[in-house]
């Protein structure tokens, strides 16, 4: 995004977001002391803008507007112009959505904010126009009726933004008081009964984002409950998601959401933790049914992540643009003759009408490839034709759809490595591991976690955010902490490697000295020695991304199991009612915490194995726990020798456990008491089946 030779502030910036504005002819400032210092020197309103580098209509504003030298020159004489990339400083993009959110009901990127030089606000929205279009105002409208407000009224827009700052702070107030139960994710699952989209799977009306936590919880309560329609409706939405157009069916992965009610038009950015929380979401379902398709589209996302968003040093990628060229979607759509051209007549004509590909197009005269109107053994079936066959006919077609699309100008890539959704992939990774044994997937987490490790924390310790270009910064934010934890303790679950236990119950103890509401109870998003914005907020909603208060809920009761940590027991159980007004309110908003529910009040086990992790047998009896779906369950190893004593010292859980005999043996333990020792693999999983 160039409209000049020169360049400002922020092309000093690593974001690429922010460098995208580098050569903007607005006077851009990153989010500084020295802009607000500024801005109070010279008596000027802060006009900011927040936004990430995926993110269309911040592509579509920034063409508009900040190249617009009009524009620019009515910020750079009334303005101090700050902008912010979301990803870099989600505690900021929080604030300010919400104050976005109470001014107008509503949010969105980019988000438009002008606020006081004390970063009090008194004017939100989201996109703008240069000029006013279709009734929505335009930037040549607010900008000087702003500024004009600000220098002869002042006064009064302070007053304005002080009530602002009330009203914020007020809604702020994550701690209401309520009970929770066992009876909290009853009435959970009957509000999802009545949102759930009976034609077309998901939840309300469009557009729809899968959320996946959504579809983990209810697998959960079927397995909590026995209720087949928690279940089906978990099933059909996995189903209705991979077969639209939100998945990619030539290269994998899945878009951000649908922005129709049939999943069919994606919003065709990428984003890493969708891609993450969807396949442990998948691979939960294959544990779950047994059903292949759920681990294929797992395997799926995991060769699309690891082949376009790895790092060559381990870290992965945040996302991909949904431009190309200057068009959204440029890059996956079709033309039907197209297709016939690089395929040939005969597997052309079939792979158009298995995906929906026609000559008039499904999205604006050209085509999304879906499977909507019918999956492959279906059409099979209407076609008369062998389904394996077919299969690898289509395999085929793929992989050379693939090859011929590669050659077309990519999407733009946000290449910075962010702490938290690392933490999320190498959880995704870490279960695929433990549910397919893939070696590559275990290698490419543990390779992460080093990454985050060597690259991401300060000589003190303490965890940061951000990586791009050999610079780290930002103080972690709790997303960081919590889904890296998270990650740590999937990882040791799937390596046994002891070092990712112990980084896990460091930093989850760091996270509670940095985040901790001693007076509440529940988590900070930043924490104490971090900048402190106006209000100090708790997330405990959840969106795209489960909250860092849930995640750290299931993470405080899991660790407190495994250590036999009482402190961490009861700060788990004050987690949990911290926000037992915000869950009791709206159950559906708090699917992560619903599953930290569902844990604390199941039935939990420990499921300890003590042998030779090279043996056969010892790895036989790994597969055969890893096998079923068992969410309220830990896994242990204790190898012999010296390994085996330094897992014994860390963990009380197995100190008592040996092997039998030289012979690898299980210990299944549930509610503190553990049936005799196991050393034959079908007693085990009789043991197993009955638990």
């Amino acid at each position: 995004m160039t409209t000049n030779g020169k360049s400002n502030r922020l092309a000093k910036e690593k974001s690429p977001y922010l460098l995208q504005h580098a050569h903007n002819p607005v006077d851009w400032f990153p989010w500084s002391e020295e802009a607000f210092e500024i801005a109070k020197r010279e008596n000027k309103p802060i006009f900011l803008s927040i936004g990430y580098s995926t993110c269309h209509w911040c592509h579509v504003m920034a063409h508009e507007s900040f190249e617009d030298e009009e524009v620019a020159a009515i910020l750079n004489e009334h303005y101090i112009s700050i902008k912010v990339d979301r990803e870099e400083r989600p505690d900021v993009d929080h604030l300010y959505m919400t104050v976005c959110q109470a001014m107008t009901g509503q949010g969105g990127w980019p988000l438009t904010i002008v606020m006081t030089p004390e970063k009090k606000p008194f004017f939100a929205g989201t996109y703008y126009p240069k000029n006013r279009r279709y009734g929505r105002h335009g930037m040549m409208d607010i900008l000087p009726r702003l500024a004009g407000k600000w220098k002869e009224d002042r006064e009064r827009v302070v007053e304005t933004s002080d009530q602002i700052v009330t009203e914020v702070e007020q809604r702020m107030l994550s701690n209401l008081k309520g009970e929770i139960s066992e009876n909290t994710l009853d009435q959970a699952y009957a509000q999802y009964e009545e949102l759930f989209d009976s034609t077309y799977g998901g939840f309300g009306d469009k557009p729809k984002f899968p959320t996946s936590h959504n579809l983990s919880f209810l697998m959960r309560y079927y397995h909590r409950t026995g209720k087949e329609l928690a279940l089906q409706m978990a099933e059909k939405s996995l189903d209705a998601m991979q077969r639209g157009g939100m998945y990619d069916h030539v290269g994998f992965g899945f878009a951000r959401y649908s922005v129709d009610e049939k999943w069919l038009v994606p919003h065709f950015e990428k984003m890493l933790y969708d891609n993450a929380l969807l396949a442990w979401t998948y691979l939960e379902a294959y544990q779950l049914t047994g059903k292949t398709k759920y681990s294929r589209t797992a395997e799926e996302i995991f060769a699309y992540v690891l082949r376009d968003m790895t790092d060559p040093a381990g870290g992965f990628y945040s996302a991909e643009d949904a431009d190309s060229e200057g068009h959204e979607g440029k890059f996956y759509v079709w033309e039907q003759d197209e297709i016939l051209k690089v395929l040939g007549l005969e597997d052309g004509e079939l792979y158009c009408d298995l995906y929906d590909i026609t000559k008039e197009g499904n999205f604006e005269g050209q085509n999304i490839p879906n499977l909507i109107q019918h999956d492959v053994e279906t059409f099979a079936r209407l076609k008369g034709l062998d389904p394996d066959l077919l299969s690898e006919t289509i395999g085929r077609c793929r992989q050379t759809l693939f090859a011929y699309r590669e050659q077309r100008v990519h999407p733009g890539k946000d290449d910075k490595v962010l702490t938290s959704w690392n933490g999320l992939m190498i959880m995704a990774l870490s279960k695929g591991y433990k549910v397919l044994e893939r070696p590559e997937y275990l290698e490419a987490a543990a390779k992460a976690a080093r990454f985050i490790v060597s690259r991401l924390r300060r000589p003190d310790g303490r965890l940061l955010a951000r990586y791009r270009d050999g610079e780290a910064a930002f103080a972690a934010y709790l997303d960081d902490y919590a889904f890296l934890v998270w990650g740590l303790i999937e990882l040791y679950e799937a390596s046994f490697e002891l070092e990712f236990l112990q980084l896990a119950v460091e930093l989850n103890g760091q996270m509670i000295e940095l985040f901790w509401d001693e007076e509440h109870g529940g988590l900070f998003f930043y924490g104490s020695d971090s900048e402190q914005l106006f209000s100090r907020n708790k997330e405990i909603y959840d969106g795209a991304l489960p909250s860092g208060n849930a995640v750290a809920a299931m993470n405080f009761l899991k660790l407190s199991k495994l250590t036999y940590d009482a402190r961490l027991s009861q700060i788990a159980k004050r987690q949990l009612q911290a926000f037992a007004g915000s869950v009791e309110r709206y159950p559906t908003g708090h699917s992560m915490l619903l599953i930290a529910l569902d844990y604390a009040y199941s039935p939990s086990s420990e499921i300890v194995i003590a042998g030779d992790p090279e043996s056969g047998t010892t790895r036989e009896m790994l597969a055969t726990v890893r096998q079923g779906f068992r969410p309220h369950s830990s896994v242990f190893l204790v190898p012999p020798g010296e390994e085996g004593e330094k897992v014994r010292q860390f963990l009380p859980v197995v100190q008592d456990k040996q092997a039998i005999g030289g012979r690898p043996t299980a210990y299944v333990c549930e509610n503190f008491a553990c049936h005799s020792p196991i050393t034959d693999l079908e007693e085990l999983e009789e043991v197993l089946h009955s638990s």
